[in-house]
């Protein structure tokens, strides 16, 4: 149990709180310790200039580590750094209740999680070991051949493809066209039309199309003539079709014969097996969410932090929510977007079932309206937020999926500023041709056809867009003033029949798209004839979005979250669920469980090997000049190494009668697993 005492008396004994773990087994050795829900209170005088910045004490022995409370100089609040901490040579910071806790790391950097592992466990290579080809037949049997999904959706995939084409001249070739080709579609306006020609000289003139598929000379001619006119960001499209036609064709069957193909399978192997509790490092609570508490969390191989949503079973059941539970994590597993916040866990525990989601340690743009000085934002923010949202919708409505329930509450800021939608409870997926009906969402934000329960797509989804703008730039919603106490029946006869009033914050053009967005016919509204986001996208308050640098994470926002401040409640503020009583489990609910607990999603695991640079140190292909063992199929792949404990109790059990023996897995290094049996 974590002891909290005061130091020793002396001049700084009101400045520091000290906090020290007699029993602590090695628990943190990996990256962060284990956090508790314990409050320190800070000290009642600051610190002085010259104390500032003599925080920590170098600990003798890691079992008796001692922690010290940062502060900053010249006030009496601990310095607060980023919810997803920076594991550096310089110092670990420590998630705790809401604050930041700093140790001194300068000789313990690899034993402590620090420094190059930047959070991994000292054991992430065993854990991410690829495994031999020869257990991968079944899975080369059976996996789906599509070229748009294996080497264009999947990250891994991609990149694999990709270095298989560069053993080819002619495919090296076509690859540095169409990344050429995206250059030119990310370039700024003014940049468009040079990049266009650029591109045109490179790969069009005397005779360096050679290693180019076939295309022919009047498309490159029509290329060039609208290049003058007009350079617009689809102007190679139909050469980069030609392209990729010809890719996925005998290239793509040569890529399956490749050892490239065959790394593939090892790491949809690796990606496909079980994950439980042990997989992560669990932190300290966030918030609530409808079925359980959502928490911090760190994936032990890569070092990743995600925030955990918890749904406790009983509770699940008691609210008969299962179907709930089930869709929003189906459509959380179909959608990807940088504007959704993504899924990329499904597992469950003996209590529950949890989903581990994109941490967004920014807040919600409700915080930021009514909490941040004056309520509202300037325009320019308000509009780059409704753009990135605008694309949000766009991702979500291309899987047929109505949100239903945009609000601020529901819109997240990650540590740079980008927002993403967070929530998809109340999201749905609408059959191709059909429409559906249901009184669903938030009073004061659902559409006058959702009150009246009349059939609707995607037209609650603009509605609710116009409304977050209006709020974003008056500092109150459009239809109920902040905080009015006003019966239900009235709020929604408002949404029906009363016209939405602008003060002289909104400008014209700003005033214009929320009056479009709040047509209260639908068929009147903007997005909802025909087009879509690319209506909504070509109003006149966005012509200087670029939308595809948007896309692409390459504009920079308006705001940026303070990398000092933890935009969440102290963990004594967060309510707790009362234990539910009269639930019991059975083996009934083991079907849906078993829908729920998927494991790995694919492409955010992908793209967490390959952001953490776990992909990039673990995907190696000889060793001494040979190709890997576990790529040679006349090779054996060697037996894992066994522990210590392994070694001794195998012997024991050798030498003794055959009563069953528990050991701990060798890939529990911080956390207590459940044992296997020999």
């Amino acid at each position: 149990m974590l002891q909290r005492r005061r130091a020793a008396p002396a001049d700084t004994s009101r400045r520091f709180l000290q906090l020290q773990d007699p029993a602590q087994d090695g628990a943190g050795c990996d990256g962060l310790p284990h956090l508790c829900r314990t409050r320190l209170h800070p000290p009642t005088q600051p610190l002085s200039q010259s104390e500032h910045g003599c925080f920590a004490q170098k600990p003798t022995y890691w079992h008796h580590l001692t922690w010290w409370v940062h502060l900053e100089a010249g006030t009496s609040q601990p310095l607060l750094l980023p919810l997803s901490p920076e594991l550096s040579n310089a110092n670990i910071a420590f998630l705790w209740s809401g604050e930041t806790y700093s140790r001194s790391n300068s000789d313990t950097t690899m034993e402590c999680g620090g420094g190059k592992r930047n959070g991994r466990s000292k054991k992430w290579k065993e854990m991410l070991k690829l495994p031999h080809i020869s257990q991968c037949e079944e899975l080369r049997r059976t996996i789906e051949r599509d070229y748009t999904s294996l080497c264009e959706k999947q990250p891994i995939g991609r990149l694999l493809f990709r270095q298989y084409c560069d053993t080819r001249p002619e495919l090296k070739r076509c690859i540095e066209f169409m990344d050429a080709v995206a250059m030119y579609q990310l370039a700024p306006d003014e940049e468009r039309r040079d990049c266009g020609l650029n591109l045109l000289d490179t790969y069009f003139n005397n005779g360096s199309a050679a290693h180019l598929p076939d295309i022919p000379l009047e498309v490159v001619a029509g290329c060039r003539e609208r290049l003058e006119q007009s350079p617009c960001k689809e102007l190679f499209d139909d050469c980069t079709k030609i392209v990729r036609d010809y890719l996925s064709g005998v290239p793509f069957s040569s890529f399956q014969e490749s050892m490239y193909f065959s790394r593939f399978l090892q790491w949809k192997w690796l990606e496909r097996q079980p994950v439980t509790k042990n997989t992560f490092r669990h932190y300290r609570v966030l918030g609530k969410g409808g079925f359980g508490e959502v928490c911090a969390c760190q994936v032990r191989a890569t070092g990743k932090m995600y925030a955990c949503k918890k749904l406790e079973k009983k509770r699940v059941k008691k609210r008969k929510g299962e179907a709930m539970a089930l869709n929003e994590k189906r459509i959380l597993e179909k959608v990807n977007s940088s504007f959704v916040v993504s899924l990329a866990y499904a597992y469950e525990t003996k209590d529950a079932l949890c989903l581990v989601l994109t941490i967004m340690n920014g807040g919600d743009l409700k915080f930021h309206i009514y909490n941040m000085g004056n309520s509202g934002f300037d325009e320019q923010r308000a509009i780059f937020y409704a753009a990135e949202i605008c694309c949000g919708l766009e991702d979500l409505h291309r899987e047929r999926i109505v949100y239903r329930d945009l609000k601020p509450e529901n819109i997240l800021l990650d540590d740079r500023g980008h927002i993403r939608i967070s929530d998809l409870g109340l999201a749905v997926q609408i059959p191709e041709g059909e429409t559906i009906r249901g009184r669903v969402g938030t009073v004061g934000y659902m559409a006058p056809e959702v009150i009246q329960n009349e059939s609707y797509t995607f037209s609650p989804d603009w509605w609710g867009l116009g409304c977050l703008i209006f709020e974003m730039i008056q500092g109150q919603s459009p239809f109920r003033k902040r905080k009015e106490r006003v019966k239900r029946e009235e709020v929604d006869r408002r949404v029906r029949e009363d016209l939405e009033e602008y003060s002289d914050k909104f400008s014209e053009e700003a005033k214009d798209i929320c009056r479009q967005l709040l047509a209260k016919d639908p068929k009147e509204r903007l997005g909802c004839q025909g087009r879509g986001a690319t209506e909504v996208k070509e109003h006149p308050i966005f012509r200087n979005i670029n939308f595809k640098r948007l896309e692409a994470n390459m504009l920079d926002p308006p705001f940026c979250p303070d990398p000092r401040a933890v935009y969440c409640k102290d963990v004594l503020d967060i309510e707790q669920f009362s234990t539910v009583k009269g639930v019991n489990l059975d083996p009934t609910d083991d079907d849906f469980y078993h829908k729920f607990v998927t494991g790995s999603v694919s492409i955010p695991w992908q793209n967490e090997m390959i952001e953490m640079e776990c992909f990039k140190e673990i995907n190696i292909y000889e060793t001494d000049g040979k190709l890997c063992s576990d790529l040679d199929v006349n090779r054996p792949n060697p037996p894992p190494k066994r522990g210590f404990f392994y070694r001794l109790f195998r012997r024991e059990a050798s030498a003794s009668a055959p009563p069953t023996v528990c050991f701990k897995s060798g890939y529990s290094d911080d956390e207590i697993e459940e044992p296997s049996r020999l």
